[in-house]
């Protein structure tokens, strides 16, 4: 397959996944996929459903490097009877499955009566010819078990993703042979374009369905964050934008060629202004000159959504769009793809670490450059990395031209500003980092824009926590007894963390143990087996303390059960695992006071007060609306965990169906959601069907996409006004309600003074927008050449590797891992160790979750060989031909074999010792 190939399939995908159910190919697909791959797409499947599992195909599709694989998935197709996909696949051109969006438009808009209407025996076979010969199987077999109306909705789900062009026109034609009433909504002469929404209404009239085609108006609009790419695509990407007169008053300084901040409210459509601004841009060359647009993006998710919505509007008009994340770039040449594109999406870090390798040369390859979440340009961040390239090039003098920059974000913040003065201050200095002269905000527009943008009403909930809490001083008792036994191994237990004054349950408590855990790993004494032991000792106690303390937050917040279920599932595992004297000491005290807790915990007199008044304000909601759609933002992810299961016990909440939204990053040892884990749940959530409540953590406050709710709650959640702004703009029905539900009066305190910043900040920028333009211009230069000043001076020397051999002791329990001389870098960023030394140092379990990712296959995890240690250390992958360790730097400590000084590193690149790169000619010999 050639580069051009793999490219176009990545960019007609999202046709694919639409249409392709990959079950039905993946017997001629067996010489190319593993068995674990097929049965993972399966899964995927019977889970999320086909479109989730057609993602998941084509990630292992366009990974293999296998010669024959794209003619064998067109051969694939064409067996399993995919003849338009085949056809469309061949000839890149898929105009005929582009045109058959508006009839599954239609018939998305009419399945609910299809169901009632529609008996599938009486039309399967005239409509055999434009499906899957499984999927006709399936159809008459859930008829025959489950009865016609569910035979009729996987009908409609199979023509939903039938590539066969005549299918609308085989569907009415089988209609009108069996004389259904149906066939009368069934309009394929003119298509849905041309009928009028008063004719389909009146058919529907006398038909009694209780549906009407109307557009959303904020989908009409591409309204930022309120509608999925998917349902703008439908029908407005067909048609001519119509801008509204606030979104043309946001894009005219931009497209009057200044740098500009967008300042707008979350639902606005500022994507949409940022497409027009984009297609102003791209068309003002002239003939012969070519403009080029990078779009940035912070959160995967915001990328995969801005990427689709970008493709579908300018690859019509015959630009070339793509996209490049942290989850594609190792596997394609970015020079190449900015290169031969008009429109880049990407994840700033991107390129940030190709203008630093240098194959982005510099930033005047682009002519336009468009920050989303703009306020994020600060300090060591991406978006500010990229500026300071942009502004040294512009101070610096340079001769390139520089591209016009747009800044998107609903709220520039005030940072630390006490009054207007130093709000303007602050926001000046964001004026300068993104070089804009300009900030744009709805001004001479502000009815039209409120009425499209709902301010939701904001509402305090101040709630007493428990008069008693039995369950905690069962726990405290517990953490007493085991700081009490870490003390007794390391009599200087207090000396090694300077934290005084803890209090269990809380996040000074939590600080405390990362200080001792950190100080202990570097605590060192001349009898080395005694270090070794102590340094384990106190590894193990500081761990149980963090698990009580974590427990005592989420009963503070939600049940005793749940806190009780999280401990109880920490010991399980702690069974599982090595389970050494010490260990077995701890889980037998728990389990002392395990029956003692558990009866606590069933006790209805304990519950939380905060929980009912949570519940009270579900069902007062609900009752008032029951279509009501909520976002219920909590702080951490075992609180989404321990609130999902409340819900799901409650029996007075049986109308909620919560689904959960985390982040993808890992803490501790619990790994985020997945990336299509999280688009499976958002989609479900825009379908308001599956999940009528989401309870989400930070992840859901910016950019992403998020159904229209008209009730968001603040459970213990509080952070600086621009996250206020945020999570309060996730209301955007009309009457939308936002509660914040504390036990904390600072909580309360610190949002109301949220939102006097908010109010210093529009009087910041209204100041701002009476400067003179030139005066205003002045004091942004002003700003830039004193920061670079600052930043010239402070710039760091590259450090000169340490060439001296280092060893690498095991963080828990400082037995010797191997030496510094024996490890190789691979690609710059995984780290192998050579020699059979190592290989006697750590054991292997199958890894839970195997994957391929570039050029390795993870096949295991590695752990400290060490008697009742078992520590973390690593994976062991098959590179290339090679079976070899990849460990991290976090799991060891590095001592200087001279001094005997010991130092820890959270990150390789902290480390700056000889990386002496990978030779497959070592492994050899």
């Amino acid at each position: 397959m050639t580069t051009e190939q793999r490219r176009s399939l990545q960019a007609f995908q999202d046709y694919i996944r639409k249409t392709l159910d990959p079950t039905y190919i993946l017997s001629y697909m067996a010489p190319w996929f593993r068995e674990e791959e097929v049965q993972y797409i399966q899964a995927e499947k019977n889970n999320k459903g086909p479109m989730e599992a057609a993602t998941l195909f084509l990630k292992f599709l366009l990974e293999l490097q296998e010669e024959g694989w794209f003619r064998g998935f067109l051969d694939a197709l064409d067996h399993a009877g995919y003849s338009g996909l085949y056809e469309a696949i061949e000839s890149w051109d898929f105009k005929k499955i582009e045109k058959l969006e508006e009839y599954r438009l239609l018939l998305k808009r009419l399945q609910p009566e299809f169901k009632t209407r529609i008996i599938p025996t009486d039309i399967i076979s005239d409509l055999s010819e434009c499906l899957i010969n499984q999927e006709c199987e399936e159809i008459l077999q859930i008829c025959s078990t489950k009865g016609m109306m569910a035979g009729a909705e996987k009908l409609v789900e199979c023509l939903l993703r039938s590539d066969k062009e005549n299918w609308p026109k085989t569907l009415k034609l089988a209609l009108e042979k069996e004389r259904n009433k149906f066939s009368e909504l069934w309009i394929v002469e003119k298509g849905i374009k041309d009928v009028e929404t008063e004719d389909l209404e009146d058919k529907m009239e006398t038909s009694d369905i209780q549906i009407f085609y109307q557009e959303d108006p904020e989908c009409q609009n591409l309204s930022e964050n309120s509608c999925p790419p998917s349902e703008v695509s439908d029908t407005n990407l067909y048609s001519p934008f119509k801008p509204r007169n606030y979104q043309l008053e946001l894009a005219l300084p931009a497209m009057k060629g200044k740098n500009t901040i967008i300042c707008a409210p979350t639902g606005c459509g500022k994507t949409f202004v940022s497409l027009l601004i984009c297609e102003h841009h791209l068309k003002k060359f002239p003939q012969g000159q070519k403009g080029k647009v990078v779009f940035f993006a912070n959160q995967i998710p915001v990328y995969e959504q801005q990427k689709s919505v970008f493709s579908k509007y300018f690859e019509r008009h015959g630009y070339r769009v793509t996209g490049i994340s942290g989850a594609t770039a190792e596997n394609v040449p970015v020079e190449q793809i900015v290169e031969n594109n008009d429109i880049i999406i990407l994840t700033p870090q991107i390129l940030v670490n190709n203008l630093k390798k240098g194959t982005i040369p510099s930033l005047s390859i682009f002519t336009l450059m468009i920050f989303d979440e703009c306020h994020n340009t600060s300090k060591q961040h991406p978006y500010n990395m990229i500026m300071f390239n942009y502004l040294d090039q512009k101070l610096g003098g340079s001769s390139g031209p520089l591209p016009q920059v747009i800044g998107l974000t609903a709220s520039v913040g005030v940072g630390d500003a006490k009054n207007t003065d130093e709000a303007l201050d602050y926001i000046c200095k964001l004026c300068a980092s993104l070089d804009a002269s300009v900030i744009a905000t709805v001004k001479h527009n502000l009815e039209e824009l409120e009425q499209v943008v709902y301010k939701p009403q904001k509402f305090f909930r101040k709630v007493e926590s428990r008069i008693s809490d039995k369950f905690k001083y069962i726990i405290a008792q517990l953490m007493r007894d085991t700081e009490s036994l870490a003390k007794r191994i390391c009599k200087d237990l207090e000396n090694l963390s300077q934290i005084q004054n803890r209090e269990f349950g809380t996040q000074k408590y939590e600080q405390w143990i990362v200080t001792v855990q950190k100080a202990c790993m570097v605590f060192q004494m001349p009898d080395k087996d005694e270090e070794s032991r102590i340094c384990k000792a106190l590894f193990l106690y500081t761990s149980h303390l963090r698990k009580y303390n974590d427990a005592l937050i989420i009963s503070e917040h939600a049940r005793m059960k749940d806190a009780l279920d999280y401990l109880k599932d920490f010991f399980s595992n702690v069974r599982a695992a090595g389970f050494d004297e010490i260990e077995q000491d701890l889980t037998q005290r728990f389990e002392e006071k395990l029956q003692e807790l558990e009866s606590v915990s069933r006790d209805p007199s304990n519950e939380n007060p905060k929980l009912e008044d949570l519940c009270f304000i579900l069902q007062e909601e609900y009752h008032l609306n029951p279509e009501t759609i909520t976002i219920l933002f909590v702080k951490t992810r075992a609180l989404v965990d321990a609130l999902k299961n409340w819900i799901e016990g409650n029996p007075k909440l049986s109308f909620l169906k919560p689904g959960i939204l985390t982040g993808r990053g890992k803490t501790n040892q619990n790994t985020g959601m997945t990336l299509p884990a999280q688009k499976c749940i958002l989609d479900a959530f825009k379908a308001s069907g599956d999940h009528n409540i989401l309870i989400a953590t930070s992840v859901a406050d910016e950019g992403i996409d998020i159904a229209q709710c008209n009730l968001v709650i603040l459970y213990e959640y509080v952070g600086n006004v621009i996250k206020m702004i945020q999570t309060r703009g996730r209301g955007r029905a009309r009457g939308s309600k936002c509660f914040l539900l504390t036990s904390n009066a600072g909580v309360i305190e610190k949002e109301q003074i949220n939102m006097y910043k908010e109010k210093m900040m529009n009087d910041s920028i209204l100041r701002l927008q009476t400067w003179d333009e030139a005066v205003f211009r002045e004091k942004i230069l002003h700003i830039q050449t004193h920061e670079k000043f600052i930043r010239d001076s402070q710039e760091k020397p590259k450090p000169v590797p340490d060439k001296e051999n280092k060893k690498l002791l095991c963080r828990k329990c400082k037995a010797l891992a191997c030496y510094t001389a024996d490890v190789r870098v691979i690609e710059e960023c995984h780290y192998t160790v050579l020699g059979d030394a190592f290989k006697e140092c750590f054991v292997s379990r199958p890894h839970p979750k195997p994957k391929q990712f570039s050029s390795f296959e993870k096949r295991a995890k590695i752990f400290c060989a060490r008697q009742n240690c078992s520590h973390d250390w690593g994976i062991h992958v098959k590179y290339k031909t090679f079976e070899i360790p990849v460990i991290k730097i976090e799991s060891f400590v590095v001592e200087d074999i001279a001094t005997g000084v010991q130092t820890l590193y959270s990150k390789w690149k902290d480390f700056h010792f000889e990386k002496i790169p990978f030779d497959p000619a070592e492994m050899s010999k």
